[in-house]
């Protein structure tokens, strides 16, 4: 399979477990790898037959902006259903960072791979 990617996106929300946390927003940032075939979309050119990291990006922006989790874990199984369920990508790596965190670290977070169901 081919690897389809977003990195480095920062996305707004509440998030954390503290009082002082639920009433303010935070900077989330996103790197995914999703896989699927491109070699559709590479013959016809044409968006219809790729994985549009645009609608990928802007679902998950959408969702985030507006959630409310207390956990980057939450967070991020949540947005990796949203891919596996919404979009045509068999697995995925979600890296899910929270800067600032936690004083003299750049960032955590969470590292998820996922892939669909069988049923």
């Amino acid at each position: 399979m081919d690897i389809v990617f977003i990195s480095d996106l920062d996305i707004e929300t509440v998030i954390g477990i503290f009082d002082w946390e639920r009433e303010i927003r935070q900077t989330v940032r996103l790197n995914i790898e999703m896989s699927t075939d491109v070699r559709r979309a590479a013959a016809t050119d044409r968006i219809e037959d790729a994985l549009d990291y645009k609608a990928v990006a802007k679902r998950l922006i959408g969702f985030i902006e507006h959630s409310e989790f207390g956990l980057v874990e939450t967070l991020g199984e949540r947005c990796a259903e949203i891919i596996l369920d919404e979009f045509p990508v068999q697995w995925l790596r979600l890296r899910l960072d929270k800067p600032g965190a936690v004083r003299g670290s750049r960032s955590v977070g969470i590292v998820i791979e996922r892939g669909q169901r069988l049923p």
